[in-house]
């Protein structure tokens, strides 16, 4: 995935070894390619995306996928995706919210924060290859297999 001939980094929110494994083996099968940074903890994944003074600087210029578990053993992912879309430098990044929960109410509260996809695990593998496909177009990507 480019963006407008600059690589996107998948930052990987995910505390559960076995689910990160079968999502970036999942992403690898959909013929995505990029580097993916995987954090366990929601602070240091805001750490990475917003910088340590989480002014979101350090992202002004970066093209960043995130994939977002909701439920983190420091803090909540709705905690992270409020204060990434709540900058004006992170914003505009697309977030996938990956979570065990249905709840109607979380799916509504993530889609009211800006998440831009919102996938239940277990995941359909397809439409989770599907879904970051898709994604790519957010950046007008095109791939090249």
């Amino acid at each position: 995935m480019k963006a407008t001939g600059k690589e996107v980094t998948i930052v990987m929110v995910e505390d559960d070894e076995g689910h990160a494994r079968l999502i970036e083996k999942n992403v690898r099968r959909a013929g995505v390619h990029n580097e993916i940074v995987p954090f366990t903890l929601g602070k240091n994944a805001l750490d990475y995306v917003l910088g340590p003074s989480r002014d979101g600087l350090v992202s002004k210029d970066r093209y960043l996928l995130v994939l977002l578990d909701l439920n983190l053993p420091d803090m909540s992912g709705l905690d992270i995706l409020a204060q990434i879309k709540g900058n004006e430098h992170t914003r505009r990044l697309p977030v996938v919210v990956l979570t065990t929960t249905d709840d109607e109410r979380e799916i509504q509260k993530c889609y009211d924060l800006g998440a831009n996809v919102y996938i239940t695990k277990p995941v359909d593998y397809d439409g989770f290859a599907t879904a970051i496909r898709n994604l790519g177009l957010f950046f007008s990507v095109v791939q090249i297999p």
